[in-house]
Order: structure tokens, then C-alpha cells, then sequence
């Protein structure tokens, strides 16, 4: 099943612009690339931390979401529009950003890819 999903940029995601610019993976480890994120747990934003940076909230993980080649309006309080076929978000699904003050979104743009964060255990 097709469905458009809109997300705000800062919706229901305990990062904070601050933390966004500080740095969202302290304390966590990286592993490996993925082409796909499951949605289907309790999904927050994504949220666009800076020019080059769209951050997911699945489950207790992070990701860090590529993005092939240039993509304009990504900065932080932009909105992301997603076209997403069923209960993932997966390389070259995609996206449009809705900048602030406007009713247009932008070209398309794709995901180029997952980059999942762990925090470490002790």
C-alpha cells in the first residue's frame, strides 16, 4: 500500500535542535551500512540536524540517513515528505523537503542509504 507520509522536521523526537548541533551520536557506535529502516516500531522524525544530516529515530537505535547527491532545502525546521511503500524507509525511496513559509516543496530527492547507531554498553 502507497502512502504519502508528512513528517515534521522536529516532531516528536526527544533530540533537540541544540543536540542535533552538538552531537546525536555521542556515546553510540555505528554499524554496518543498511539499505533499509524498519518503521514499523515506533518510528520519530526523521529530522534534518543539518545541511547534510537527516536523522531517524527507530526503536532505541539511530540512523543516519545518506542522501544521494545534492539536495535542496535541507536544513533544520524544514519538513521532509516521504512517499513510502509499507512499514520501511529504504535506499532510493523518495523524499521532498517543504521549507518554512512555503507551499511547494521542492525537487525530489533519495535516500542513498542506513547507517545504524547503538548506544555502547557498558
Amino acid at each position: 500500500m502507497h502512502s504519502r507520509i508528512t513528517i515534521a522536521a522536529a516532531l516528536g523526537l526527544a533530540l533537540t535542535l541544540s543536540a542535533a548541533r552538538s552531537d546525536p551520536f555521542a556515546g553510540r557506535v555505528a554499524g554496518p551500512p543498511a539499505q533499509c529502516v524498519d518503521t514499523s516500531t515506533t518510528m520519530s522524525g526523521p529530522v534534518i540536524a543539518d545541511k547534510d544530516m537527516i536523522i531517524v529515530r527507530a526503536g532505541p537505535r539511530l540512523w543516519r540517513a545518506k542522501v544521494r547527491g545534492q539536495c535542496a532545502g535541507i536544513q533544520p525546521f524544514n519538513t521532509l515528505l516521504i512517499d513510502r511503500w509499507g512499514s520501511q524507509v529504504c535506499r532510493n525511496d523518495r523524499f521532498r523537503v517543504l521549507q518554512q513559509g512555503m507551499s511547494i516543496p521542492g525537487a525530489w530527492c533519495f535516500f542513498d542509504g542506513f547507517v545504524p547507531y547503538d548506544r555502547v554498553k557498558k
